[in-house]
Formats: structure tokens, sequence, C-alpha cells
């Protein structure tokens, strides 16, 4: 089956969903799988011909394993998952239907432009930064446990796309901060699900070795002072990361 669904989450994402719908029609069906936005959001994908489903927001693994069975009632063989501030490129758009119909593969990994506070990244693990977005629909399931940064299981071999996706993330450096303290209550629940405790040395090793790594080996340094500033925060959200461990535990 080569019919294809483009599945976009949102929650209040009016300023974003229009342009990255339109990104999108050519796919056979795009859905919103929303969260009950009150912004607007659903009105414009309404408008655009966009099918709506709705539902509690719980983390993101549910979210995008709600919108595969969805894909599979509207009975779609391929699903595409492109968030609102994401834009497919026409290249993209001609690869990704070209693959589905000439391939066997079951997923295909997308590689992706981060663009920051209209800076495109280079290094610090923001380039390549490969997601993978296209998979069989009977083939792909999200890990439940992974509730932020979801993992997808796959029944059989993904192979890598050579278009890209752009994403415009981040606006400015407030709007990463903002964005990046909401991860970190996921990320730190994440660890305590799985036993991890902080040691004493823990607070300063993990996140040094956080911004060598980001800024040292995935070249960081690329980017200039954009990239040393991100490299930074990156390290600083690990230390407070297991500061909010430190607290679950205390509170459990």
């Amino acid at each position: 089956m080569s019919k294809i669904i483009a599945a976009i989450l949102t929650k209040n994402e009016a300023r974003h969903i229009g342009d990255c719908i339109k990104s999108v029609q050519w796919a056979d069906v795009v859905t919103l799988e929303d969260s009950f936005s009150d912004d607007g959001t659903v009105e414009i994908a309404e408008e655009l011909g966009v099918k709506i489903f709705q539902s509690k927001f719980v983390n993101f693994a549910v979210a995008r394993n709600n919108a595969l069975k969805n894909a599979k009632s509207l009975e779609a063989g391929w699903i595409f998952f492109v968030d609102a501030d994401e834009r497919v490129t026409p290249e993209l758009a001609d690869e990704i239907q070209r693959v589905i119909k000439t391939d066997d593969a079951a997923g295909w990994w997308v590689p992706r432009y981060n663009i920051m506070w209209g800076h495109t990244m280079r290094g610090g693990g923001w380039y390549p930064d490969c997601q993978l977005r296209l998979m069989k629909t009977d083939a792909a399931q999200y890990d439940p446990e992974r509730e932020v940064h979801e993992i997808v299981m796959l029944d059989g071999e993904a192979k890598y796309l050579k278009e890209h996706l752009i994403h415009y993330n981040y606006d400015s450096l407030a709007q990463f901060k903002r964005k990046q303290d909401r991860y970190i209550d996921f990320e730190a629940k994440i660890l305590k699900d799985k036993g991890i405790r902080a040691k004493p040395w823990t607070y300063l090793t993990m996140p040094w070795r956080e911004f060598y790594r980001r800024y040292f080996l995935l070249e960081g340094y690329k980017d200039g002072w954009v990239g040393l500033q991100i490299c930074s925060l990156m390290s600083w959200y690990m230390f407070v990361t297991y500061l909010r461990l430190r607290k679950l535990y205390q509170t459990n």
C-alpha cells in the first residue's frame, strides 16, 4: 500500500500550522493530532482540508502512537510525521513519494536543518539531526516509556533520505530556554523510572561531558557564538536535570 498520511502533532500552533500543512498537501491525507488547541489552530487546519483528531496530551510517545492508530483506520500504508514548526521542501516531498513506491525499507530517516534565532546550525548535534519520520504503519510503534525525544520501535530496515526537513525550532534564546525547561521534567522522570541516581560527582561530570560532547566532538564550535551559547546551555540543563531527579527521589 502506497497511501500516505502526513501527521502533525499540535497544541496551540496557529502561528506555524498553515505553512506546515501547505508543505505536506502532496500526501493523500493530512491529519492533525491535536491536544485541544484554543488559539485557532484547528480552525486553520479545517479550512485547509485537514482531518482532525483530538485527545488529551499524555506524552509525545502516546500522541504519535495515536497518530499511527488513526492512520491505520484510514487504511494508510505509510505515515510521515512532521511537526508544526517544520516544513517539507518540494525536493523532500518528491523523494518520499518515490521511495515508498520503489523501495522495501520499513522506515526512513530524514536529515533536518535546524534554524535557531535565524542561524542554520552546522554542528553541536543539531546537524544533520536525522529523524525517523517516514514509516510503514504496520511496522512501527513508539516506545511508551520514552515520553520525550521519543523512540520508534521499527519492525524492519530503516534507510536514509537525502533531502532535508526545515525546522524553525527557536525564534529566540528566550524561547529555547522555555522549551528546554519543559523537557527537563520529562528527562528527569525517565531517569528515575530507570532507577538511575546521581552520585555526588555526577553534578559536575555529566554537565562537563555534555558540553565536551556537543562543542568539541559534535563540532558545535562551527556555529560560532550561537554554538557556544547552545552548548553551554545544554550543559547547564544537564545539571538541572539531575537536580530535579534528586528532588523526585526526595518527594517519593
